[in-house]
């Protein structure tokens, strides 16, 4: 079962403020942006890039991914590696609301996310 409409909009809104205060300047938006999508089951951050060899393409870079697990009430963390799956993120793998997520995301300790 996803997220309720108050839920989406919250979680929506707390990515957003993420998003906007992290984001690239004005004038390169159109080679390098960031993202954010709320799913029925969390919250995923990524990178717009142009594809190298097609610019009109975009490609979307995976950044960091929340994932809600009801039964417990946790944020499960999530990185992608360069084997293109993801990974929990084991320097702390659950934390108990989004804000917290978007904070790790964000100092990035042990640049998993950002490199």
């Amino acid at each position: 079962m996803g997220f309720t409409e108050f839920e989406q909009k919250r979680y929506g809104k707390l990515a957003k403020d993420f998003v906007e205060s992290r984001r690239p300047p004005l004038e390169i938006r159109n080679e390098v942006d960031l993202k954010f999508r709320v799913t029925d089951k969390g919250v995923e951050i990524f990178e717009i890039r142009p594809k190298w060899d097609n610019a009109r393409e975009k490609l979307e870079i995976p950044v960091a991914k929340a994932t809600y697990v009801k039964k417990t009430n946790l944020w499960k963390i999530y990185w992608k590696r360069a084997d293109l799956k993801w990974h929990q993120y084991d320097p702390c793998p659950e934390v108990n609301q989004l804000e917290e997520f978007l904070s790790i995301v964000d100092e990035d300790e042990y640049c998993c996310f950002w490199g």
